[in-house]
């Protein structure tokens, strides 16, 4: 009886060895298939919050696809109408503009935004100008810069785009003086953005010059080729108008005397909403300063580093004319 009482020992013991391995097998897996997909949700969130911030702050993509409140300092987004599109843009709003053109609906909504559009019809426009259709977009759409971004960051507010609340808002087309043709210099784009990186952080002129590139600077300030950042393009809003800064480092018609506090004050004063809950009148902007002013203390420096190190351009501008 001793010897049965042993085997039966033997055999129970050997029982639970093998049940706690089996268990303990199909825990380990859980626990790693958990934290596989926990390590990739924290990755995805990582690559939605870094286009958040570029969308937000330094691409500003709001300030065009999305309605402004002009009563306001420098015209921050009306609250709800983020990536619906339909602003106007015409002669009475930019001298010199052909027609009359419609920023698109960004937002995921199927009917009229880009909710059936894949990742890859969404980089294409992006960064070569042409849209699902095969439609080729005008370039106050800003693929020429957008066509120069590190393909990370590109992906990056493609991911947080898509995270947007679903608007329904149909854009009206758009009516142009001249053929498309004339504004669309495919020669001028690379084929692909694979190869485009980010500057490091440490190299302050080149990564300066990487966040004026994706924040359109050249857009508003470059009135020619030969004059980079040197002001002086004319703006209506309606009720003001307004002409570009030169942001060139000339001393006298530049922003050659301003130390690097007096460039950072001109934003982060936004980040309070203080700074721009006010009228102010015909002394306003179109420049998307509140947006700019979510931007870094570090990203901020980077492009005063930068503007500092181009070629100084005397152009003095009369920033309200009449």
């Amino acid at each position: 009886m001793h010897k049965l009482n042993a085997f039966y020992r033997i055999i129970f013991m050997a029982f639970i060895v093998i049940l706690f391995t089996g268990c303990n097998s199909n825990t380990s897996k859980s626990l790693a298939s958990t934290g596989q997909n926990m390590m990739k949700q924290d990755s995805l969130n990582k690559v939605i919050a870094r286009g958040k911030y570029l969308a937000l702050h330094v691409a500003a993509c709001f300030h065009c696809h999305s309605h402004r409140d002009f009563t306001k300092y420098a015209g921050p987004e009306i609250p709800g109408t983020e990536g619906e599109g339909g602003l106007k843009f015409d002669t009475t709003e930019l001298v010199g503009m052909p027609g009359t053109i419609y920023s698109a609906n960004i937002t995921p909504d199927s009917a009229t935004g880009i909710g059936t559009w894949t990742d890859k019809e969404i980089l294409r426009a992006m960064t070569q100008g042409i849209n699902k259709n095969g439609d080729t977009l005008f370039p106050l759409m800003p693929y020429y810069d957008f066509n120069r971004l590190a393909k990370s960051d590109l992906v990056s507010i493609i991911a947080y785009i898509r995270t947007l609340k679903p608007i329904k808002n149909a854009v009206p087309a758009r009516h142009l003086t001249f053929p498309i043709s004339r504004f669309y210099n495919e020669a001028a784009l690379l084929k692909s953005v694979d190869a485009n990186v980010c500057p490091p952080r440490s190299d302050q002129v080149k990564y300066g010059s990487y966040l004026v590139t994706m924040a359109g600077c050249n857009g508003c300030h470059t009135p020619d080729d030969k004059n980079m950042l040197a002001g002086g393009m004319k703006f209506n809003a309606g009720t003001f108008k307004v002409t570009s800064a030169n942001l060139t480092p000339d001393s006298s018609s530049g922003i050659g005397g301003w130390s690097e506090q007096a460039f950072l004050d001109k934003f982060i004063t936004c980040r309070d909403k203080q700074g721009y809950n006010y009228n102010p009148g015909k002394q306003n902007t179109i420049m998307p300063v509140v947006d700019f002013s979510g931007m870094t203390d570090g990203d901020l420096k980077a492009i005063y580093v930068y503007l500092r190190s181009i070629k100084p351009v005397k152009n003095i501008v009369v920033k309200f004319p009449n």
